[in-house]
């Protein structure tokens, strides 16, 4: 014989092994080149421009500094303005349209550009990194998995294992509960491995994984460098934090948002990332709330801000501690994430990587002008009161809330810049933190860089200081051109040209920047106003006017013109139509794909994972009923039946002395109650709560009677207002226990069922009475 066998094979194959001779080379594992480094990109999570020390803000970063004392610091770095989008960007190098990501994934809509479905042609840096002889982990929060696809069911082809990751700890939505978070590890759900009232907390537990996950490669191939995508769920709400590290501010901000933000401009400027001329933007720049559309349309309720001299003293109470509990939650994750380093110092591999830390957006607003202590309202449409806030003040960032800061502190952590978190087209929204540090690599050591970037250049960038060639094939997809330009000769020349053009397109609003041009639409995101033939453009000269205080428009009409026509250009590149500036609750209630067709009647099972929002049965504003058919064998059998939602909202039905017990939690604000008048026995039972709904209120709450059973006797009933909308972007549906936050007060979680057995949970959503399934119910109750 003695012809190689198979492409790439150099040995020699004859009858007998003993003649023949190997060549392992094609049968290998990817090789990386010799000392090639490490990288970690950091993602925090709406941490506004003006927030952390590092940019010249009043929280306490000292990791943060800590990467850009080693390094640079990039005073004009850009990203979309929201979290699923910005993410995409990092972690491809193609635009936010371009990845399918007009906006998060849980409002996809089945357009070209707005799917939430990543394209296989657009390669994630995991991807190409892992073919080429990296580890690759990812840790914390994902948010790239659209709603349908997360349930225990779907493909997994889109969650990290299935773009590239080997290693996956975090979760998988938008946000979670920091004290009872919705955990997955690799492609499956567990259980956290602590409660709260044991110390524990996710930053923490993201820290610890991390360095276990580079641990347990490093002890057996010391030699082999890794990527880790490094994203904690800080500093997005709710924002939960120990009250130890909350009180370290106590104080700090009782001066309110207006009177902090000279001094973290005047910071700022100190720190060579603002030019001296820079001025801070005004609160509510257009006259907010009272300015309207151009055909009389209401300026959203939720974003403007409420200036500090007309707040209450109650009020200014309040929202101070509110900062201070953000405040200790960003420095308590800062603290982790100097873990992780210290770790890489003493194994020795910190000189040997590339630190990319950066924020995905502006600060949030969702919080409104009161703030909130359940962020949950802003999904449901649902203003909050300071009536109910105030109530709940000494709870701030503790386990029974989930809690927001309000719109003024957004501002003040964007300082200098107008406006927040999804507004597009304002510095406020897009301009974000990004300091990046390779002690081997990168000689400057605390510098700063003004050019203009947006973050599909962080891809490229990385890839050129890896010597990694981006594949034009990959995973058999032909790959889609990298959008991106690596600014990697930034690094060494801080005169070296930034990015020329960037296309924005967020909730409806619309931007463009060119040659220092930035031009965009006074069309506020989530307004509901429509009409964007109508829409009213203004033009900023961003080099002398960073802070956009001076509208050009009427002075350079021609310039308008252009950037108005390479803004629609640019828009057909990238899949930027259609525009939707439909509101939270629209959009949260729009039809999607689900795992399967929707039904009458829903069961679930006990001992399986828990179901999450998006694919499980859809009770909002519906008439339902909710049947457990259990086995009691003690007369002290207790525990949850069926758990839906958590602490910012949900229902449960539980077991506890000897009775049956429902609660609904109306936005984590109305705990309505309703047990049984008899005490059950043991023996077989069905565990019946039914909802007629009979109208609705002003908030769009369905109203109704729920009525408990016992078997086939009535045993209870309350009035019941259910919520709006959804219960929450994080916390699901499980069987025989509380998986997440407590759905009610009256249980600490899990509060796994015992003394018996759970057979199945019926959730009914047919609109038929309890009594017209009775012969149903007896035919169970005889059941061997």
């Amino acid at each position: 014989m003695g012809d190689p066998v198979g492409e790439g094979f150099r040995g020699r194959v004859e009858v007998d092994i003993r003649d023949s001779v190997p060549d392992w080379k094609p049968f290998l594992q990817p090789q990386a080149p010799a000392d090639a480094p490490n990288v970690l990109m950091v993602v925090w999570d709406d941490v506004g421009y003006g927030a952390m020390d590092v940019n010249g803000g009043p929280i306490e970063t000292p990791t943060m500094r800590r990467i850009a004392d080693a390094g640079i610091r990039y005073s004009n770095f850009h990203t979309t303005a929201l979290c699923s989008p910005t993410r995409a960007c990092l972690l491809t190098g193609r635009n936010a349209t371009s990845n399918d990501m007009a906006c998060i994934v849980e409002a996809s809509a089945g357009f070209p550009g707005s799917s939430a479905r990543l394209p296989f042609e657009n390669g994630t840096i995991a991807e190409v990194l892992g073919e080429r002889g990296w580890n690759t982990y990812a840790l914390g929060k994902w948010h790239l998995t659209p709603g349908d696809e997360m349930d225990a069911s779907s493909w997994k082809a889109r969650w990290p294992l299935g773009r590239g990751f080997e290693r996956f700890y975090g979760f998988l939505g938008a946000e979670t509960n920091q004290w009872y978070p919705s955990l997955v590890e690799d492609n499956h759900q567990v259980d956290q491995p602590a409660q709260p009232e044991d110390g524990y907390h996710l930053s923490k537990d993201l820290a610890d994984k991390c360095i276990r996950f580079i641990r347990d490669s490093k002890m057996v191939a010391p030699e082999k460098p890794w990527f880790t995508y490094f994203a904690p769920g800080c500093s997005h709400a709710p924002h939960h934090v120990f009250k130890d590290w909350a009180d370290k501010y106590r104080g700090r901000f009782d001066e309110g948002y207006e009177a902090i933000r000279p001094a973290i401009l005047a910071r700022q400027k100190e720190l060579g990332l603002l030019p001296d001329d820079v001025e801070l933007s005004p609160i509510n720049p257009h006259g907010e709330p009272d300015v309207t559309g151009p055909d009389g349309q209401r300026w959203p309720l939720m974003d403007f801000v409420r200036p500090w001299d007309s707040l209450r003293d109650d009020e200014k109470r309040l929202f101070a501690r509110m900062a201070e509990v953000y405040a200790g939650y960003v420095s308590y994750t800062d603290h982790q994430l100097g873990r992780v380093l210290d770790y890489l110092a003493e194994s020795g591999q910190l000189d040997n990587t590339i630190i990319v830390a950066v924020s995905d957006n502006g600060a949030s607003a969702e919080g409104g002008p009161n703030g909130s202590v359940n962020e949950d309202k802003f999904l449901n449409g649902v203003p909050d009161t300071m009536e109910d806030n105030l109530k709940r003040i000494d709870g701030l960032g503790g386990p029974t809330t989930y809690n927001h800061y309000n719109t003024g502190w957004a501002w003040a952590f964007d300082t200098p810049f107008p406006y927040w978190k999804r507004f597009s087209g304002y510095e406020g929204g897009v301009c974000d933190t990004c300091v990046i540090s390779w002690p081997r690599g990168i000689s400057a050591r605390g510098r700063v860089r003004e050019q203009y970037i947006h973050a599909i250049d962080i891809v490229p960038t990385l890839y050129e200081l890896t010597g990694v060639k981006a594949p034009e094939v990959l995973k058999g997809f032909p790959q889609a051109p990298i959008e991106g330009r690596s600014f990697a000769d930034t690094i060494t020349d801080p005169t070296a040209p930034g990015r020329t053009t960037q296309f924005y397109s967020m909730l409806g609003m619309r931007a463009v920047y060119h040659d220092g041009w930035l031009a965009n639409t006074l069309h506020p995101p989530m307004s509901g106003w429509g009409r964007f033939d109508h829409d009213a453009w203004e033009l900023y000269h961003l080099p002398s006017d960073r802070t956009q205080t001076r509208d050009l428009a009427a002075e350079h009409p021609d310039v308008l013109e252009r950037l108005k026509g390479l803004w629609f250009y640019q828009a057909g590149l990238y899949k930027g139509l259609p525009l939707d500036d439909r509101t939270a609750l629209e959009i949260g209630l729009s039809p999607r794909p689900q795992p399967s067709a929707p039904r009458d009647r829903y069961v679930y099972y006990p001992d399986t994972s828990e179901v999450p929002q998006a694919s499980a049965v859809d009770i909002i504003r519906r008439s339902f009923g909710i049947a457990a058919g259990v086995v009691v064998d003690t007369p002290d059998a207790e525990g949850v039946l069926l758990a839906f939602g958590g602490v910012g909202g949900g229902l449960a039905l539980f077991l506890r002395e000897r009775r049956f017990h429902f609660v609904y939690n109306w936005l984590g604000e109305d705990i309505q109650r309703v047990s049984s008048d008899t005490e059950f026995g043991t023996g077989r039972h069905l565990f019946t709560a039914a909802f007629e709904r009979s109208g609705g209120d002003p908030t769009g709450s369905a109203l109704g009677t729920l009525t408990l059973y016992l078997d086939t006797d009535r045993v209870g009933g309350i009035e019941l207002r259910t919520q709006p909308g959804p219960f929450s972007l994080s916390e699901g549906l499980s069987v025989g226990r509380d998986s997440g936050s407590p759905v009610s007060p009256d249980y600490r979680p899990p509060f796994a069922f015992t003394g018996g057995r759970i057979e199945a949970v019926a959730v009914d959503v047919s609109g038929e009475r309890f009594v017209d399934r009775e012969k149903e119910v007896l035919a169970y109750l005889m059941r061997d």
